[in-house]
């Protein structure tokens, strides 16, 4: 960021140094300080080193003068993958594919959140069709070795705030990712109230693709974002960053806002086949730009300690 390098050349002229995209050097004599290695140019500048993600101008100087920077989250801190289809719904490989494919990646477990019977578009599952998919997840994680399928679902949140499934499907769940797919015009109060519904329902864990933009094709739907954050936190409910390339949502600034609320995120690829677990990389990326650290992503946690914490 502009502003970003703007700020450091200011700082280092009060410190009788030039910088410039060749280095830092004395302003008398012109004799260069530090310009091989970018953390001993921050350092002599006084600052704590700033990742690149932070580098947007929005606080992360002052944090560095006063050593408050985050320890940002790293892809090797990420456990599993809590957002991709199979052949159940949309996607197009096998439970069994996709674990493999995501065990190969180095993750330790996925959830498998297929859709619900109201996105005709994605194949959705009828309940008996969940609870034969149940009985297939059992089999392959008796196969699996050192990895561990999730049951899940990516159930629709209705118009009016209610689930496409029913409550007694929903707790037979580990993981159930609750998204919008429909009705994206409502006014501003009724979407962001239809979402703080869908939180309230004690079996939902995750809010899928938080304002449904689609880059480049629309925008996010209208929403109180504040309320949602808030709502979120009173509910336990974490906030997912889907980092499918053309949604990439939650943006930033916005998971920013919730790491600063204290409300937990989750990292979904959002993947219809095997090779699209690799965009988990994406996701870590959107995170720590927006100062996540480890402790702020639910998918940071095994398997066990994880369906403990989104307990409600």
């Amino acid at each position: 960021n502009k502003m970003h390098n703007i700020k450091l050349r200011q700082i280092a002229i009060k410190k009788g140094f030039k910088l410039s995209e060749y280095g830092l050097f004395y302003k008398k004599t012109g004799k260069q300080v530090a310009g091989s290695d970018e953390k001993q140019i921050y350092k002599k500048l006084g600052l704590d080193y700033i990742p690149p993600e932070l580098r947007e101008d929005t606080g992360e100087i002052q944090a560095a003068q006063s050593h408050k920077l985050p320890k940002l989250v790293e892809l090797k801190d990420i456990k599993g993958d809590l957002h991709c289809h199979s052949k159940w719904s949309d996607g197009d490989n096998t439970i069994e594919e996709m674990a493999v494919a995501a065990k190969k990646l180095g993750l330790k477990y996925i959830a498998v959140t297929d859709h619900s019977p109201k996105l005709k578009i994605g194949h959705g599952l009828s309940e008996s069709d969940v609870i034969k998919k149940l009985t297939e997840i059992k089999k392959v994680n008796k196969k699996l070795k050192n990895f561990r399928v999730l049951s899940g679902t990516e159930v629709d949140i209705l118009k009016d705030g209610s689930l496409d499934y029913s409550d007694s499907l929903l707790k037979k769940i580990d993981i159930v990712v609750a998204s919008v797919h429909s009705s994206f015009k409502m006014p501003r109060n009724k979407m962001t109230e239809r979402i703080i519904k869908a939180m309230e329902n004690k079996y939902v864990h995750i809010i899928g693709h938080p304002t449904g933009r689609i880059l480049k094709e629309r925008n996010g739907y209208d929403i109180d974002f504040e309320k949602i954050i808030e709502a979120a936190k009173d509910t336990n409910t974490a906030l997912e960053i889907n980092c499918t390339p053309t949604r990439m949502d939650l943006d930033p600034a916005y998971i920013r806002k919730a790491v600063e609320n204290k409300v937990k995120l989750s990292i979904g690829t959002d993947a219809h086949n095997a090779s699209e677990i690799r965009f988990i990389s994406l996701g870590v990326a959107m995170a720590r730009k927006g100062w996540c650290r480890k402790g702020d992503i639910l998918n940071s946690l095994d398997a066990e300690k994880l369906l403990k914490a989104i307990k409600k």
